[in-house]
């Protein structure tokens, strides 16, 4: 898409009508043929969508990966992006089976690059996983660590320098049937337009994008600039909610001010990928945040007039 036809873009205007009508159809205009469909789907929103996302290290039950899969089989959720510390290692593989016996998909792998994975010894112990396992998932990865040289360089050498470290794990994964999800996440490879270019100077056909909310408290004025830029690479959309002005405060989906309207231009979209809601910080309980994150959603959809996928909620009612 060809953002010179739109005026510069600001915070102000995911409020103005006038600017996010014409932004929401070239959304849909320029993207449809690029976008993998979900055709069974009504609403990106609805929950059989939704990815269980910051639920590992973040839950005060400590819980097993057979009470994690319990748990959100309760909550109706049937995917999970795994996230892990050092601690989680021993029960990778219980947690792969787990989830396969519940019928819950691994839509993703958390993984934290330097600027060398080529020497990176979680890579490997993730790689090994997925091999004996026969697992075909993505692989959300941040890449930071990058030398302060890299902040003198060129922002064609950045992309170059950028590009080797994303290239080697792209390369590793394709081997093994997997993808690789660029994962925003502050510093220089946390700009979408950054990944962007990564993306378009490898032109690797296993690598996308997974843009979280979360750590999009500095970009939300740019959000309806370069939302139809990422739209055909996004691999998973994560949602919070987001308050305040600029920078934008994280709480939970239904407590923010700006979260509707980014919302809104999602749902009008060819967006047909899956959407993760995130615990991390919200609850004590992974479970609890989970639920609290989707009634904020659910209040949302009925304000966006989303009626197929509000009804996916409605064992919610009681809460």
């Amino acid at each position: 898409m060809n953002m010179k036809y739109f005026p510069k873009l600001r915070l102000s205007h995911l409020f103005d009508k006038k600017f996010i009508v014409p932004l929401i159809l070239s959304t849909m205009i320029f993207s449809c043929a690029d976008q993998k469909q979900n055709n069974k789907l009504g609403s990106v929103f609805e929950r059989e969508n939704l990815i269980a996302w910051c639920i590992v290290p973040y839950d005060s039950k400590n819980r097993t990966p057979v009470e994690r899969a319990e748990m959100l089989k309760d909550l109706g959720i049937n995917k999970l992006a795994y996230d892990w510390r050092d601690e989680h290692i021993p029960t990778f593989d219980e947690e792969l089976a787990a989830l396969e016996n519940s019928n819950i998909k691994l839509q993703a792998f958390w993984f934290h690059s330097g600027p060398d994975p080529s020497n990176d010894k979680d890579l490997k112990i993730i790689l090994d996983l997925f091999k004996r396992n026969n697992t075909k998932t993505q692989l959300w990865t941040m890449f930071r660590g990058w030398p302060p040289s890299f902040d003198n360089l060129s922002q064609t050498d950045k992309v170059k320098t950028a590009a080797e470290a994303v290239a080697y794990v792209a390369q590793r994964l394709d081997e093994l049937g997997c993808s690789l999800g660029l994962y925003n996440h502050g510093g220089w490879f946390g700009e979408p337009e950054n990944q962007l270019a990564v993306i378009e100077y490898l032109k690797l056909k296993n690598i996308g994008i997974v843009y979280n909310f979360s750590h999009s408290e500095t970009q939300i004025q740019r959000f309806p600039e370069f939302y139809p830029q990422i739209l055909p690479h996004l691999y998973a959309i994560n949602i919070t909610g987001l308050k305040g002005g600029y920078p934008a405060e994280v709480v939970p989906i239904g407590d923010g001010n700006i979260e509707e309207k980014m919302i809104r231009i999602i749902q009008a979209s060819s967006y047909r990928g899956p959407i993760g809601i995130i615990n991390e910080k919200f609850a004590d309980d992974a479970a609890d945040g989970l639920k609290l994150n989707m009634e904020g959603l659910k209040t949302i959809l009925k304000s966006l007039g989303d009626n197929k996928a509000v009804e996916t909620y409605s064992y919610l009612k009681s809460n």
